[in-house]
């Protein structure tokens, strides 16, 4: 019986020692943040993949990529990958692919998570990618550009606002304010985004500075402003230059324009309309100024209208001069003075272009012709003017 006994001790010790085996310690996994510097061309980074120490076996994991503020295809290729930190090595690391561009925006981010870990167990599981922006998101005033000339054979200067400052002189200028709906136009008949404020402008360095900003108020996203010369200054005829540098992005629509002084009794757009310039942002749109005119033919609505665009560059990245040449029988329009379109005015349905017009200078965001603002679209945006010029016959 004892023999019996301890036969049966030992066999129970035995099993009892197999049962008390350790169970193996997992190292823990994490994945890094990365911040890098956007560039102007695509380029790939690494991002790395960390054990807390070294294991006998093959650490294995995926890796998947989520979109944050910045945007799979626009900013960054897609991740879906796996991984595998080989027994006795403590990291490895896999390729991301930025995508370059020359928008100035606001740095974004985007994450890459860990999925399916084997061998080890997750203490940071999702790393986040920053991509600062390379590109200047500042206001400036540009130093170069085309100058117009101080005068023109047979003719003599008879007025020009050179946004001397420091502020708006309010003999000439008056601010619109809103969003158009207190003239039973909202969305200023376009179905703008904007709410015009007199904050948003400013003279520096003089040069009138329209603002689009990305902000709420008066029930829109965005604020702008809108100046008018009506009541106080109008003309017929002349050359008009105006030396202006564009904002730039989908959805900016600045405009330098006038109307006929006969808005209040004949209404829009029997009064006439001429837009010296119009930049419908965004693309090759950058690049191109639009000059049109709207009237009222026979009681209805009738416009023409042609563009130009530069051969490089785009209109924000210095100053240009923007003109018509208008008498009583056409109206021309320059870029540089380099005429790009006309117009004969001498037909009777015509008449309200052989009137007195006043000036109008807005920064509009959004709208029919442009459309919303896009994820690229900076803000805040500007509108620069240096000057307005009129020169009339002797």
């Amino acid at each position: 019986m004892r023999k019996i006994i301890l036969a049966f001790t030992g066999l129970l010790a035995l099993l009892m020692g197999c049962g008390t085996e350790p169970t193996p310690i997992l190292p823990s996994i994490a994945i890094s943040d990365l911040t890098i510097a956007e560039k102007n061309e695509d380029f790939t980074v690494q991002v790395s993949v960390q054990i807390s120490e070294a294991s006998e076996s093959d650490v294995t994991f995926e890796v998947v990529s989520v979109q944050g503020t910045a945007q799979t295809d626009k900013d960054f290729q897609a991740v879906n990958t796996s991984g595998v930190i080989k027994a006795g090595e403590k990291s490895t690391s896999f390729d991301v692919t930025i995508i370059g561009d020359d928008l100035e925006e606001e740095d974004e981010s985007f994450e890459v998570r860990l999925a399916n870990v084997a061998n080890a167990e997750i203490s940071k599981g999702a790393g986040v990618v920053t991509l600062t922006n390379d590109d200047d998101f500042v206001f400036r005033i540009p130093s170069t550009g085309y100058e117009s000339a101080e005068s023109y054979a047979g003719m003599t200067l008879v007025w020009e606002e050179q946004f001397d400052g420091p502020n708006l002189d309010p003999n000439t200028w008056t601010h619109e304010i809103g969003d158009g709906c207190d003239k039973g136009i909202c969305g200023w008949g376009n179905n703008e985004l904007q709410y015009y404020q007199e904050g948003n402008t400013s003279i520096v360095d003089g040069n009138l500075v329209i603002e689009a900003r990305r902000e709420p108020q008066g029930g829109k996203a965005y604020t702008s402003s809108r100046i008018i010369t009506q009541y106080k200054k109008s003309f017929k005829y002349g050359r008009i230059d105006i030396r202006a540098v564009m904002p730039k992005g989908k959805g900016m629509w600045p405009a330098l324009w006038m109307l006929g002084n006969s808005i209040d009794t004949d209404g829009w757009p029997a009064c006439g309309e001429i837009d010296i310039m119009e930049m419908v942002g965004g693309g090759e749109g950058d690049a191109t100024t639009h000059g049109t005119v709207h009237w009222s033919n026979a009681g209805q609505y009738a416009s023409y209208g042609q563009g130009t665009s530069l051969a490089t560059g785009k209109l924000s990245d210095e100053y240009h001069v923007y003109s018509i040449q208008w008498d009583n029988e056409a109206i021309r329009w320059y870029l540089d003075d380099v005429e790009y379109n006309v117009i004969n005015i001498t037909a009777a349905d015509l008449s309200e272009f052989r009137e007195e017009f006043f000036f109008i200078i807005n920064l509009a965001v959004g709208g029919n012709w442009p459309g919303s603002p896009n994820a690229d679209t900076p803000f805040p945006n500007w509108l620069i003017v240096d000057y307005v010029k009129v020169f009339q016959e002797n």
